[in-house]
């Protein structure tokens, strides 16, 4: 099989700039792995495709970011930031794009800016883990929104967008 870049309508009305090698979920016909975030609290997230299986964790928060790994039916095996795989059902997530700053990061702020260069001026200085809403990414930068502060962030230091994705 060849790998391939498929751009696909989003639920926001962008595109989605999937991961080279991405291939269609069964069910939805979206991408696949793709970011979505979490709509229902609580969301519980098993061990299998199935109210039948046990329990791994329940998400307490809502509007996390989740990478959607497989389609099973109306469940989504996902993976969270910190790694952590399960299986949760479709309706409990959102096609609403949010981000982690630099979960990865123990202790180094990320800084948001006016303008999607460099040198521009400091909007904020957020720490990691800070959830966000993802307005626009570049490819190289993305436009992001919390209800205190807004700003363009690299794209790098964000968990909840793929690098070089473009919506």
């Amino acid at each position: 099989m060849r790998a391939v870049t498929i751009l696909v309508p989003t639920l926001l009305g962008g595109s989605l700039g999937s991961a080279s090698g991405s291939e269609l979920g069964d069910r939805s016909g979206l991408p696949l792995p793709r970011f979505v975030s979490v709509k229902s609290k609580p969301a519980n997230v098993r061990v299998g495709p199935g109210v039948d299986y046990p329990l791994r964790w329940t998400f307490v928060r809502r509007h996390l970011p989740v990478e959607i790994l497989a389609e099973f039916g109306n469940w989504r095996r996902i993976r969270d930031a910190d790694g952590e795989e399960g299986w949760i059902l479709a309706a409990l997530l959102s096609g609403r794009r949010t981000a982690l700053i630099a979960p990865w990061s123990a202790a180094k702020p990320v800084r948001l800016l006016n303008r999607s260069r460099q040198n521009a001026r400091v909007n904020a200085v957020v720490e990691p883990r800070v959830l966000v809403r993802v307005e626009t990414c570049t490819g190289t930068w993305c436009y992001v929104r919390a209800q205190t502060f807004s700003g363009y962030v690299r794209q790098s230091r964000l968990w909840g967008v793929y690098p070089g994705e473009v919506f």
